[in-house]
């Protein structure tokens, strides 16, 4: 098994769909990324969340089911040798998730105040990966993270995932990552979820990937612990977020751009 690391000489790779469409689907992302991280040498966390309760519209694809798409995250876990991250929405999910050996319960940025969700992910004694609201500084994660530390819970990771100005945009201002290297924490940057465009008048979110290489690239050479991508074979026909994932061909030349970038910094 894979432990989750940050630090290590290349960033830590944290990766994979939006949400669990199917099993099959699912499985042929986390093999092709498996390889991938085999083959730079980076560590890798796979991604993928079994309900996505953050909807614009009612009628939008939340999931295959909880029990489904735990049991497809905790399969390609033992099968693969990699540690797995999911979100979880309430208290209550922190404990079943964990039932199931997910290695890293991650908070979304919505729900990044929520003292009761955090403390309960704290008392699992698993990785606790908190998103930056779109609302806050990141000096002001600070205070989320303390809701995990302060129950002896110390595996804790902050995420930048974009401030939103105005209806429908998010800017990312790149001081966040090292302002939440200073709280004492890794910090990851989220960069398709970065891209998002939400609240359009459709009901469902735009994005804008064509950006994803500038804004990884950029977060490396701000010195990232971690990058978080979601990624799909065809974010055309993806269930969710499609419109702001990788084409997961476009994954490994994105990474042969990004490696070099690390290096360099590191040499430095």
């Amino acid at each position: 098994m894979r432990e989750i690391t940050f630090g290590a000489p290349g960033f830590t790779l944290i990766a994979g769909p939006c949400v669990i469409e199917g099993r099959e689907i699912t499985r042929a992302i986390a093999s092709e990324l498996c390889s991938l991280a085999d083959k730079y040498s980076l560590p890798l966390i796979f991604k993928a969340s079994y309900r996505k309760a953050n909807r614009s519209r009612y009628d939008s694809f939340t999931g295959i089911g909880d029990e489904r798409g735990l049991e497809i995250l905790a399969g390609i876990r033992e099968d693969f040798r990699v540690p797995v991250v999911t979100d979880i929405h309430s208290a209550a999910e922190a404990a079943t998730a964990a039932s199931y050996g997910i290695d890293m319960l991650q908070i979304p940025a919505f729900l990044c105040r929520q003292t009761d969700l955090l403390e309960a992910a704290a008392r699992t004694g698993k990785w606790v990966n908190i998103k930056k609201g779109q609302f806050l500084s990141p000096a002001a994660m600070k205070f989320a993270a303390e809701k995990v530390t302060h129950l002896g819970n110390h595996k804790v990771a902050l995420t930048e995932r974009g401030t939103q100005f105005g209806y429908s945009d998010l800017v990312v201002d790149f001081r966040s990552i090292p302002t939440m290297q200073n709280l004492g924490f890794p910090a990851i940057l989220d960069v398709t979820h970065s891209l998002q465009a939400p609240n359009q008048a459709s009901g469902v979110t735009g994005g804008h990937p064509e950006m994803i290489s500038v804004l990884a690239r950029a977060g490396v050479a701000a010195g990232a612990d971690g990058l978080f991508m979601e990624t799909h074979p065809d974010p055309a026909s993806a269930l969710s977020d499609g419109a702001n994932m990788l084409r997961l061909s476009l994954m490994e030349p994105l990474l042969r751009q990004l490696i070099p970038i690390r290096k360099a910094l590191r040499e430095q």
